[in-house]
This record gives structure tokens, C-alpha cells and sequence, in this order.
């Protein structure tokens, strides 16, 4: 029987009543759940400090972004000091008012002061002590040697990597019946004459300012097997002292100046107008020495039409090729810093030592890889065929072009900015007349020696690792 509309209708509100009240108590119950519920942990933020700046800036502000997207856990905040050396001032004061980054990138040449600051956790016992094995024989010898120990133990992690090559223009090679680039420095003088002869008016360019102590002294020092300075280049002591007005770099030096004064050298800077870089992307100048880093810049930067190519540095007639020095940074883990900060700094040198990661840098920037699984990765997706890149493996030949000796595997000198700047005063003096090769090359070593007994005194009864 069919009931009463009225009575059905208030029995329909009734059960809506009860419905509701049940979905509000269920809500209720819900919220109470969750409000005992932990809120979602934030991530734990460390400080990461690093002097490169413009292009290079960008690149490493998304790498950071790249590892913060990639996990929850940690956060990497990442800043620009600048440049190198401000990274390193502005890293020992803000340590001595105990608010130094947890990761700081520190150039080559200040590895010695960081080994005997000792403010520092070792890079290979962070990572084994937060659970992750890292191959270091997978890192380039090169590479390795420049930041481990004598002991061969990893105090940092190698980070932006480069090494100097020699910059060709291969259409006035051409000009002068050449196809390869030059490989003594013997064959160098005749081309740059030859190409002098056929109308060029820049055959080479040269910066002779303090930075490029790096590629006219060093680069050439170690492909030589000389020494910069005695005690295996200030490896084996605190003690040792320049070297390189007794080595074969006085017979180069002497080179580049009558080069110089016949007109086949031209002296390039930002300081005169226009840099060598510049320089020989324009087509002004035939050859330069610089950076594979700079390969992105000439290459997106090069004359319309204008065929060039890199090669290994040439060597004197009679050499043994030995490898070239890594230039670059070095990533450094700051003591006094939380254990979970330390957590974070593991997962984040991990990331970057991803060959994936390695892909990424290299694309983006002129610096090679620091691994071989690095190298392996990048070979594999066909990075060296690509037009913009081809070429750059050459410096991976120059960096591994032997086993490192004791001389070639990197330079342990204190205050070596200070001596590069010295080295800088000296050419500029030779190159103007002021002074001959070997009396500049002698005031180099005076001068260099008394930075170093500074730099002894400083650290007094202390050694290298």
C-alpha cells in the first residue's frame, strides 16, 4: 500500500537528517585524523658558494634547480661570489664568524690553502660516511691528482674542468699550403712566417696578463715535463721554490718575443680593446692559445663562413708529450656544519657526479667532463659528433696524454694568484723592452720565491697532505 505523501516526506527528511549527520561526524573524524597527523617534513637547506659568474652563473643556478626537483629531502642554495678569489676571501670570513656555506668551489690554485686549513671535511669519507661508493679511478688522472693527496686520497670534489688547446683558423692554413694544425713549436714559427708572408697581419695572438700564467707557463711547463718549481712543484714541501728561469720556458719565452718583434705575434687583451678570443673568432688572428672553454664562445661567436678547429699544444722537436694540467675548481665540503646539512652535501656531490649530469654541464658550458663514465656517457649520445661541440675530446687527449708524473700532475704552490700576477709584471716588462727574457725571468723567481717563504711562514712546522 502506498503511503501518504506527507508521512513519505518526512520520513525522506528524516533519513537526509541522518545522512548528514553522519557525513559532518564522518568529516570530523577525517580532520581529527588528520590534525594527529605529522606535518610533511621541509627540506633540509644547505649553502652552496661558487665564483663563476655571467653564462656560467646561469648554468649553475639550474643545476641546483635540477638537484632540488630531483629529491624532497634536501635544498642546495646556491650563490655567486663573483669570481674565484672573492669566493675564497669571503669563504675564510665568513668561517672565522662561524657562518661559512656547507659547499664552496675553490680554484685550482688555492687547493694548498684549503689542504692546510684544515677546515674541511674530506670529500671521500663525507661521501662513505652517508652511504654512497663513489669510484674515484673513474675520475681522469689528470683530473684526480690535481685535488687528492699525495696519498692519492680525494679531499674535494673536481668540478668545472678545462684544459688549453691551440685555436686554428684552417682557411689561412689552407692559404699556406696547410691542412693540420701544427704540432712543434719549431713548425709554429715557420707557419706564422708564412702566413706574415701572405698578407696576414695577426698570424698569433698572445695575452701576456697574470691569468695567462695558466696557458703560456704552466700548460706549456707541464706538456714539457719542467718543473714550475722545485719539490715536485711544491707536492713533496712548503720549502720549494720556482724553477722556470732554469727550464725550457726561458728558449719559449725567447721564442714568443722574436715572434713578437717580427710581427708575428700580436698582444691581445681586454685591457687593449679586444681580446684574443674575440680576435680569432673575428678572423683579426690566425691561432691563439686558450681554454676549451672558450670553444662554446668562438663557436657561437666566429666570422660567418670562417673554418677553424682546435688541437693539442704544440711541443718542442724531440719532446715526450706529457699531459697537460686541468685548470677549473674543485668542490669543498666546510667543517662545522649539521650532520644533515652533511646529508644533503653527499646527495648533492652524488648528483653531480651522475654522468647524466655531466651531460648537462658540458652542453651548456665549454668544461669537459671530470669522469670517464662522464666522458663514456656523453661519447655514447653522440655529444662530439654535434657541430658545436666537435673538437672539445681533444682536450680529454691533451689531459690524458700520459700517466702524470710527479711534475705534471699539478702545482702545490701557496699564494700562486700572487705569482701569476708576478708572472704578468715580468712578461709585460720583457715584451716592452724594458727588461731581457732571462732578467724577467729571474725577477719572476726572486720575486715568486719571497711570496712563497711568506706563504711557508704562514703555516710554520705544517705539511701537505
Amino acid at each position: 500500500m502506498r503511503k501518504p505523501l506527507v508521512k513519505a516526506t518526512q520520513e525522506g527528511m528524516k533519513s537526509m537528517s541522518i545522512i548528514k549527520h553522519g557525513l559532518a561526524a564522518f568529516a570530523a573524524g577525517t580532520l581529527g585524523v588528520a590534525l594527529a597527523l605529522p606535518a610533511a617534513a621541509a627540506p633540509v637547506k644547505f649553502d652552496f658558494w661558487f665564483g663563476l659568474s655571467g653564462d656560467l652563473a646561469r648554468v649553475v643556478d639550474t643545476l641546483c634547480k635540477n638537484f632540488n626537483a630531483s629529491q624532497s629531502d634536501y635544498e642546495v642554495v646556491c650563490t655567486s661570489q663573483g669570481n674565484y678569489d672573492a669566493t675564497l676571501q669571503n669563504t675564510i670570513a665568513a668561517f672565522r664568524a662561524g657562518k661559512q656555506p656547507t659547499v664552496v668551489q675553490v680554484y685550482d690554485v688555492g687547493t694548498a690553502t684549503m689542504m692546510l686549513s684544515g677546515a674541511y671535511y674530506p670529500a671521500d669519507k663525507l661521501m662513505e660516511e652517508n652511504g654512497y661508493k663513489i669510484d674515484y679511478s673513474d675520475y681522469f688522472p689528470g683530473i684526480a691528482r690535481y685535488y687528492a693527496t699525495s696519498k692519492g686520497e680525494m679531499l674535494s670534489f673536481p668540478f668545472n674542468s678545462s684544459t688549453a688547446l691551440m685555436y686554428w683558423n684552417k682557411d689561412a692554413f689552407a692559404k699556406i699550403g696547410k691542412t693540420e694544425a701544427p704540432k712543434t713549436w719549431e713548425e709554429v714559427g715557420a707557419d706564422l712566417q708564412a702566413m706574415k708572408d701572405a698578407g696576414y697581419e695577426c698570424p698569433m695572438a698572445i695575452n701576456i696578463s697574470a691569468n695567462e700564467s695558466w696557458q703560456l707557463m704552466e700548460q706549456f711547463s707541464a706538456i714539457h715535463n719542467q718543473p714550475i718549481a722545485t719539490k715536485s712543484n711544491g707536492y713533496d714541501g712548503l720549502d720549494a721554490r720556482l724553477a722556470v728561469n732554469k727550464t725550457k720556458f726561458v728558449q719559449y719565452v725567447g721564442d714568443l718575443k722574436k715572434w713578437y718583434d717580427a710581427g708575428l705575434i700580436k698582444i691581445k687583451s681586454k685591457d687593449l680593446g679586444q681580446d684574443m678570443v674575440q680576435a680569432f673568432a673575428s678572423g683579426t688572428c690566425q691561432v691563439i692559445l686558450t681554454s676549451v672553454g672558450d670553444h662554446g664562445t668562438v663557436g657561437k661567436t666566429h666570422k660567418e663562413g670562417m673554418n677553424w678547429d682546435v688541437a693539442e699544444l704544440p711541443v718542442y722537436a724531440g719532446t715526450e708529450r706529457k699531459n697537460s694540467l686541468v685548470g677549473g675548481a674543485s668542490l669543498w665540503v666546510l667543517s662545522g656544519k649539521p650532520a644533515e646539512e652533511y646529508k644533503g652535501a653527499a646527495a648533492f656531490l652524488n648528483f653531480i657526479h651522475d654522468p647524466k649530469t655531466a651531460l648537462f654541464w658540458s652542453t651548456n658550458t665549454g668544461y669537459i667532463p671530470v669522469a670517464k663514465s662522464g666522458f663514456d656517457y656523453m661519447k655514447s649520445n653522440g655529444f662530439y659528433d654535434k657541430a658545436p661541440y666537435k673538437g672539445r675530446e681533444t682536450a680529454i687527449a691533451s689531459l690524458t696524454a700520459s700517466e702524470p708524473t710527479e711534475i705534471t700532475r699539478g702545482i702545490r704552490l701557496g699564494n700562486f694568484t700572487q705569482i701569476r700576477a708576478e708572472f704578468g709584471t715580468q712578461m709585460q716588462a720583457i715584451f716592452a723592452n724594458k727588461v731581457s727574457v732571462q732578467d724577467g725571468l729571474d725577477t719572476l723567481v726572486k720575486n715568486g720565491d719571497a711570496i712563497l717563504d711568506r706563504f711557508q711562514q704562514t703555516y710554520p712546522n705544517k705539511t701537505l697532505p
